[in-house]
């Protein structure tokens, strides 16, 4: 009988267990991602870095023309800090035409903060009715309001225009709060939060416990669907802020003009003078810190809002 020739290599036999991997055979085969995710991932980190540059470009101009007087402006040499004039901008920014800036800047924090905040409870509210309530005609009545989404604001702005003059509002604060207090997408977005974010159990609970329909939206369905609110108050904030064509029909006096208005008047005056130029700029930085103030300040309920229902 002649025993097998061995030929460097081991052959199990039939029917035995194959050996386990060890920790180093584990290692080896996880070490090596296949070069094509190695590209992906290069190709999408290309991409979103592209995108902010993109995004910061703009702002980036902004900060350092503020620094710039109007020869350093006009040389196109924005790019740098060399002639460091912020400070003697600001002044000139906070003096001319007796303050007028810090006048309009008022005017747009409250037409922005005003009504953003009316805007977002009466959405939250109109939301959390066609959500949690039945009555007659309710789907219709929505689709009124999805429709409402449709229409673009510009083309409503000389009808509200002819209403305002009827009403004698016109070149008023009102005329500008007034059309602003309502938002088809922020209905439609409320009721969207209310049915994901408001169980129907917590409401009848509360009403068993002997609360009206106004305490229990007001202390439970507000505060379950606070992250919709501040969603709405957000998109709202940001619409009227840059907000620009209803003033410009609604307003003839400088005093009620906001932020968008009076730099847009400002930037008519710069072909004929030039020393606008730095007051455009260093207004245009300053208007928009409050955007980012709000942003900063409210996202921590907006992240919770968009991971809800993630976990359960």
């Amino acid at each position: 009988m002649t025993s097998p020739a061995t030929t460097g290599s081991t052959v199990a036999p039939a029917g035995a267990e194959p050996a386990p991997r060890t920790a180093a055979t584990a290692r080896t085969a996880t070490a090596a991602p296949a070069p094509g995710r190695w590209l992906s991932k290069a190709a999408v980190n290309g991409a979103l870095l592209l995108s902010a540059l993109y995004t910061l470009f703009p702002l980036v101009w902004l900060v350092t023309a503020a620094t710039k007087d109007t020869g350093g402006l006009l040389t196109g040499d924005a790019f740098s800090f060399k002639g460091f004039d912020l400070g003697h901008n600001l002044s000139e920014l906070a003096s001319y035409n007796d303050g007028v800036y810090l006048r309009w800047y008022l005017n747009s924090l409250l037409y922005a903060g005003g009504g953003a905040l009316v805007c977002a409870l009466i959405s939250v509210a109109a939301g959390y009715a066609f959500d949690k309530y039945r009555f007659r005609g309710k789907e219709k009545l929505f689709g009124v309001v999805l429709l409402g989404v449709l229409v673009p604001s510009t083309a409503l702005a000389l009808p509200m225009y002819l209403l305002a003059s009827k009403a004698g509002l016109v070149n008023t604060y009102w005329s500008v709060l007034v059309p602003v207090l309502v938002n088809p997408f922020g209905v439609y977005l409320s009721r969207v939060f209310s049915a994901s974010h408001i169980p129907d159990e917590a409401l009848e609970a509360a009403r068993i416990d002997g609360a009206g329909e106004l305490r229990a939206f007001w202390s439970i369905g507000l505060r379950m669907v606070m992250p919709g609110f501040v969603t709405v108050f957000l998109f709202q904030f940001t619409a009227i802020w840059n907000n620009f064509f209803l003033p410009l029909v609604m307003l003839s006096d400088q005093k009620l003009f906001p932020l968008s208005l009076g730099l847009y008047a400002w930037n008519s005056n710069t072909h004929a003078e030039p020393a606008f130029y730095p007051l455009v700029v260093t207004g245009s930085l300053l208007a928009v810190l409050p955007l980012v103030v709000a942003f900063v300040a409210l996202q921590r309920h907006w992240k919770a809002g968009l991971t809800a229902g993630s976990v359960k």
